[in-house]
């Protein structure tokens, strides 16, 4: 045991000050008696005949955060607690196959589940209680983490065998329910009738006022908006493009959207996206860029590049280690207070800028004096504003008879001198994590973006986040790890790591067209399924064949504030299908994609992200094969009209005519008889298994993508 003491507290550090979590160091200093999730920890229950108070949470979790100050900090419940339990902390991020376990547990007893959850369990792992957030005393019917332990004491002591038949009911619960799962065959035809049914429920959901799905709170989802962009082209259903678009101008305007510093905070608690749970996740980034950039494919409108443009320089600059990776989040809390770090009064901003400067941004982003953040109780707190934008510049230029380039030059200036003097604020704690699936669906985004916005730069970025994953999270035997931090790896992979990094690297390699990575991405989607793929039934299980399995394996496929593991691998096996020509990729989809039917088939907008994938499985698709020298001009021309329309469905390879032996066809064999034609840049198009003629015309091209 490390014997320092905190500078804070004078406490001594438990054993979680020995972590690499961002979390979990949170608590090392607390007078709770924390183990992590170890067997150290379910051992010494065993030997002191205690049971287990299991608490997960995550660095930017607000409630987690008023849990510890209340409970976890105060030396009356950590006695109490020490003296019933064994106590561990979870990161949920570093163990979702822990989380995603017990939140059943949590939403199968309470009918509710999120964070911080609590589960109190026997020392052979079978839980028999679940809470979220436990206040410290009794409040309004519920009863305080005091009187709780002080009854679970008493049980374990005279009701011994009531809890453990409880425990033991409820484990065997879960596990009949995984078999029952697991001999169930999923019966249900999916067809192109499961897009238009998830149309419709999508549309039925939709908010006609503010966009997005649903009322308060309110995810942005951006899987939804980049599977309505695909019915719209499927369909040419103007209301399907409309939604998206509603949607990604009312989230730019609103409070959920940091207005100075770029990216989007977590969620909006209300209906009209003013008032958001303030962290800010890497992942949310990560997706939200991609719709983004795909919306302005689809548009050419420069408002979706703009917001694009911003979404990256906040990662860039905010999110990104020295050495390449992404880290995972930046808390919602300041000073102890949650969003503190972002609001602003009438009296700030009259004291630090010009009158002139100062009325124009009061006017642009709905400062009051009185307040705009209604939900704040106390009488300073409601003089508190969310900068925020009622209306698009465009109208307010109009308003205020100024040209909108002169606009946004003003308010260029005033945002970066009040951005300035934010920084000067004490900032919200950074939770400097490196995580693989995350980092996958950010190398995703930024090698997306970097063709459809000819950005260069952002290839460049990825292509250095994904090296370092492959250095430092990718083992001798080709098997990821999940959490790098502070030069420590730990946790072998999650099938998330291993989807989502595929991904990244099929996007990438479009980006820069290095064969390396769509050679790593084909071997790591072998390996998934040698490690996570359920032969019977299809589909793949969250955790490895290998791995420590909580109460039960699980697999699932509905998509959560990002998209499923299931869903993304999905996609990335037809894709990688139609790049090599190995035709088992597109059967082992297509056997997942039927695995989850009759889930799919009660509320197929649950599964918004495999109905992306159904939605290339069934084509129209297209295959491109460009042919050409890279330092050519004529070769550039083609690569950017490829990216000069929205033309989801498709894959794209580049073969190098200067190179005797390319490698490309040694993973896709199909290219090595394709060359140009007459020296010039060619493109060979096949769509829908038929091939049309190599051409050497862009507009020809271009042509044959869109029969």
């Amino acid at each position: 045991m490390l014997m320092i003491m905190s500078s804070d507290t004078g406490q001594k550090p438990n054993r979680l000050a020995h972590e690499k979590s961002p979390y979990l160091l949170q608590h090392a200093f607390n007078p709770v008696d924390w183990y992590p999730w170890s067997e150290e920890a379910f051992k010494k229950a065993k030997e002191e005949d205690k049971p287990v108070f299991l608490s997960i949470g995550y660095s930017t979790c607000h409630w987690c955060h008023v849990m510890e100050k209340e409970s976890f900090e105060d030396r009356e419940v950590a006695q109490l607690l020490n003296h019933t339990f064994v106590c561990i902390k979870v990161d949920r991020e570093e163990r979702p196959d822990l989380d995603a376990a017990y939140m059943k547990v949590c939403q199968t007893l309470t009918d509710s589940g999120g964070w911080p959850l609590h589960i109190i369990m026997t020392p052979d792992k079978k839980p028999f209680f679940a809470a979220t957030y436990i206040p410290k005393e009794n409040r309004y019917g519920r009863a305080g983490i005091k009187e709780l332990t002080e009854q679970i004491k008493n049980l374990w002591v005279s009701k011994r065998n009531e809890l453990l038949d409880s425990a033991n009911k409820i484990a065997d619960l879960f596990v009949q329910r995984a078999r029952e799962e697991e001999s169930i065959l999923s019966e249900k035809k999916i067809g192109e009738n499961m897009l238009h049914e998830t149309y419709l429920q999508l549309a039925e959901n939709y908010d006609e006022d503010n966009g997005g799905f649903g009322y308060a709170p309110k995810f942005p989802s951006p899987q939804n908006l980049t599977f309505l962009l695909r019915y719209w082209k499927r369909t040419g259903y103007p209301k399907a493009l409309e939604m998206v678009e509603k949607t990604l101008k009312s989230m730019r305007l609103g409070g959920i959207y940091d207005q100075l510093g770029f990216g989007f905070h977590r969620y909006s608690t209300d209906s009209k996206w003013l008032v958001p749970h303030f962290e800010k996740m890497l992942y949310d980034q990560a997706t939200m860029l991609m719709a983004y950039a795909e919306a302005f494919q689809a548009t050419r409108k420069e408002e979706y590049r703009q917001t694009a443009h911003e979404i990256t320089t906040y990662v860039l600059r905010a999110m990104t280690d020295s050495q390449g990776g992404f880290y995972s989040a930046e808390d919602a809390d300041s000073e102890g207070e949650e969003g503190k770090y972002y609001l602003w009064t009438e009296e700030q901003i009259d004291q630090l800028l010009p009158e002139d400067e100062a009325e124009l941004t009061k006017k642009v982003f709905n400062i009051e004096k009185n307040g705009n953040y209604e939900e704040m109780t106390t009488e300073e707190k409601r003089l508190t504003n969310i900068l925020h934008l009622e209306k698009p510049l465009r109208e307010i230029a109009e308003e205020l008879k100024i040209s909108l380039p002169r606009l946004q030059e003003l308010l260029e200036k005033t945002r970066l001198d009040l951005l300035a003097a934010r920084s000067k604020r004490i900032r919200p704690s950074r939770d400097d994590k490196i995580l693989t699936d995350w980092n996958g669906l950010m190398i995703a985004a930024l090698a997306e973006s970097a063709r459809v916005f000819d950005k260069p730069q952002y290839a460049v970025a990825a292509e250095k986040a994904a090296d370092f994953v492959i250095e430092h999270m990718l083992d001798a035997e080709g098997r990821l790890y999940h959490r790098y931090r502070d030069g420590n790896v730990a946790i072998l992979g999650f099938l998330d790591d291993y989807a989502f990094l595929v991904w990244g690297l099929i996007e990438l390699y479009g980006s820069v067209f290095d064969a390396k990575y769509l050679k790593l991405a084909i071997e790591l989607a072998e390996k998934m399924l040698i490690d996570f793929w359920d032969e019977p039934q299809g589909g793949f299980y969250q955790t490895a064949n290998f791995s420590e399995m909580a109460i039960a394996r699980n697999k699932e496929a509905h998509d959560g504030a990002y998209p499923s593991g299931n869903s993304v691998a999905a996609l990335d096996l037809i894709r990688l299908a139609r790049m090599t020509g190995n035709t088992r990729f597109e059967e082992k989809a297509a056997q997942l994609i039927q695995a989850f039917s009759n889930d799919v088939a009660r509320l197929p907008s649950a599964y918004v992200q495999l109905m992306i994938a159904l939605d290339f499985a069934l084509g129209p698709s297209s295959e491109v094969v460009i042919v050409g020298n890279p330092e050519n001009e004529d070769t550039t021309k083609m690569l950017k009209a490829l990216e000069s329309r929205f033309v989801p469905r498709k894959v794209v390879l580049f073969r190098q005519s200067n190179k005797a032996h390319d490698e490309i066809v040694n993973l896709a064999k199909f290219t090595e008889f394709l060359v140009t034609i007459d020296g010039g840049t060619t493109a060979y198009v096949c769509r829908n298994n038929v091939c049309g003629f190599p051409t050497t015309n862009v507009e020809v091209m271009l042509e044959q993508l869109d029969k």
